[in-house]
């Protein structure tokens, strides 16, 4: 059973489709988090990113892997969809193996250093146990926006 389900993540997150990037959560500490992104034939980068042998972009499986961190930030904090979790760095940033459609994507982040507005997080991102990618990521939390 997920912790979080689509409609839990969308109360957390302020991401909407087609950039909603994360599916379910399955495991929540205070300083670990693992997430899950279901890679579909149908997803939008397809059409333009090797149409003829469709791979997702590297960038987004790093925009998936923020968007796991930022749930494991922004858990606790009221209003959360008004306050964006941005990223401020990608370090040591390394894709390993293509993803393709079919593929379920397991991130896993882990915090190196926490502050009250930032997170310093470690992860990887793996297809059935074999490691995909892995960066390291800051992420800033932005002061209260104000409603349009």
């Amino acid at each position: 059973m997920p912790i979080l389900d689509i409609m839990g993540i969308r109360e957390i997150l302020p991401h909407r489709y087609p950039m909603l990037l994360v599916d379910r959560i399955v495991e929540m500490d205070p300083d670990r988090i693992v997430g899950y992104k279901n890679v579909t034939a149908n997803e939008p980068f397809f059409i333009g990113h090797f149409p003829q042998y469709p791979v997702m972009p590297g960038v987004l499986i790093v925009e998936a892997m923020a968007q796991v961190a930022g749930v494991l930030i922004l858990k606790d904090i009221p209003d959360s969809k008004n306050r964006p979790v941005l990223l401020a760095s990608i370090n040591e940033a390394k894709f390993r193996k293509q993803v393709v459609p079919g593929d379920q994507l397991r991130i896993e982040m882990k915090v190196i250093k926490r502050r009250s507005h930032l997170a310093v997080m470690s992860g990887e991102a793996s297809v059935d146990g074999n490691v995909v990618a892995q960066a390291e990521l800051m992420c800033v939390l932005s002061p209260p926006q104000e409603k349009a």
